[in-house]
């Protein structure tokens, strides 16, 4: 599989409108902490802010200037993970999925940090009475980024198509 850097760019604008689009309806249709039950015992629609990092850290915290503090830490990082993506050769085409991922995912939760001060989350998985992180499209595109860039440097999959004859 070889993709061009436009599919990078095509692929980090679809997780962001994909992130911002569901967030705008959990904004439209719950207030904060209303849920709606999917799966019994499994899966609600919850929606939650987070005013901290990944996975609720520093949520609690009183921090002065934290949602503009972790504003300019993301910005950083995103610019950071596009540089990085620019210098890869189009064959490293596994890693490069996984940083447009990444970056999608940490702009659609930016924008959210940059416009309301918190990240709207709204995915609660949970068993009895355990709850993982709520989490949004955003989360989950940086876990799956994240995840295609282990299995790259584990050599799995490989990250270079190979020649043909």
């Amino acid at each position: 599989m070889r993709t061009s850097r436009r599919h990078d760019v095509w692929i980090i604008g679809i997780i962001v409108i994909l992130d911002q689009a569901t967030k705008a309806l959990v904004r439209a249709r719950f207030q904060l902490y209303d849920e709606l039950e999917l799966i019994p015992g499994l899966l609600n629609l919850t929606r939650v802010h987070n005013t901290g990092a990944a996975f609720g850290f520093l949520n609690a915290s009183d921090l002065p200037l934290k949602t503009v503090l972790l504003g300019i830490v993301a910005a950083a990082a995103l610019i950071g993970l596009a540089i990085y993506s620019a210098t890869l050769p189009i064959e490293h085409w596994l890693t490069r999925l996984g940083l447009s991922l990444i970056i999608g995912g940490a702009a659609g939760n930016l924008i959210d940090r940059t416009v309301s001060g918190y990240v709207v989350d709204f995915v609660d998985f949970y068993w009895r009475g355990w709850h993982f992180w709520a989490f949004n499209v955003a989360d989950a595109a940086i876990t799956a980024g994240a995840a295609l860039m282990v299995l790259d440097l584990l050599g799995i999959r490989g990250s270079r198509v190979p020649r043909t004859i």
